[in-house]
């Protein structure tokens, strides 16, 4: 039992590795430009969502993002009004990371690692990246696979097994399970990830997943809060309007979970593409819904943590 923990520990923290090795190789080549992207077009709520999904898309990472939406808060770089746009649009474009590994990559991870690897060793600034990439990528595909072979041998350890069901059972539980899961991790794609290869052993139904995956887009919150610790009263607004957004959404789709479910089962056959699809579904609606009413918004959280700053 102890060595199948020992690996489950190793391919978590292989997914972790690939992903930041992945995000380093696309920010190193862009260099300072995102940034610059990010300030240039978030004037309108719309722009900055479209440009937290892009750029989210490039890294790989809404928490990367939301760290760096912060940082240019705080410096007074863009007001906290306009980061929100960006946040709506970063959970937007988180997505992409698991209608990726949601496929079957498998057969990608030879190549993926044996063009990584020599790119890795060289002295081209644009070819260290694009190794960075590849290898980044091989490695989240080797430990989604990792975790398809563990999920059911893990699942037959009774007491595994009777938190696993326990969780299958109720909604709440898998929701919290998410939260602290994806706080613990730091990564909300990663908990997607290992929710996606127990669904494909038949161990969580699709409600369950789902309601992993909510919990999992409150518990990545932790990374850009305590990246405001510290800071001025907008960056620690900024923080505060990535959980509210993740934590509005969940209350209005949580109790619809099952009816949500069903829908979803429409969209595609096999289990983690129907959980794919649905973090899609869930943000775009989620973003959709808020994006006109930004404004607003901003002005219920200046009043609900009492910021009296006139310059907000």
């Amino acid at each position: 039992m102890g060595e199948l923990f020992s690996l489950f520990a190793i391919y978590v923290a292989l997914f972790l590795f690939g992903m930041t090795v992945m995000r380093q190789g696309l920010l190193n080549m862009q260099g300072r430009s995102l940034s610059a992207w990010l300030v240039r077009f978030v004037d309108r709520p719309y722009k900055g969502l479209l440009m937290g999904a892009v750029v989210t898309g490039l890294l790989q990472s809404s928490s990367a993002v939301m760290v760096m939406t912060v940082g240019l808060v705080a410096a007074r770089v863009i007001s906290f009004r306009h980061s929100i746009g960006i946040m709506l649009g970063a959970n937007i474009g988180t997505c992409l990371t698991l209608e990726i590994v949601a496929m079957n990559t498998t057969w990608l991870i030879v190549p993926l690692l044996v063009i990584g690897v020599p790119l890795l060793m060289t002295r081209n600034h644009i070819l260290f990246c694009i190794g960075c990439f590849s290898f980044g990528l091989g490695s989240i595909f080797v430990a989604m696979h990792g975790f398809e072979t563990l999920a059911y041998p893990l699942s037959s350890i009774a007491s595994v097994y009777d938190w696993l069901t326990g969780t299958d059972e109720k909604s709440t539980l898998a929701l919290l399970a998410g939260i602290v899961l994806s706080g613990v991790i730091q990564s909300s794609s990663a908990v997607s990830a290992i929710t996606m290869s127990f669904m494909n052993e038949q161990i969580f139904s699709l409600p369950t997943g789902i309601a992993i995956m909510l919990g999992a887009n409150i518990g990545t919150c932790i990374t850009a809060w305590l990246a405001s610790i510290g800071g001025s009263v907008e960056s620690r607004l900024t923080a505060y309007a990535h959980i509210w957004i993740n934590v509005i959404g969940v209350i209005v789709f949580f109790p619809f979970l099952h009816v949500f479910s069903d829908l979803l089962r429409l969209t595609a056959e096999t289990p983690a593409v129907q959980l794919a699809h649905a973090a899609t579904v869930f943000n775009i609606i989620s973003s959709a819904v808020l994006l006109p009413f930004t404004d607003r918004f901003a002005g219920f959280l200046i009043w609900i943590h009492r910021i009296r700053d006139p310059r907000i």
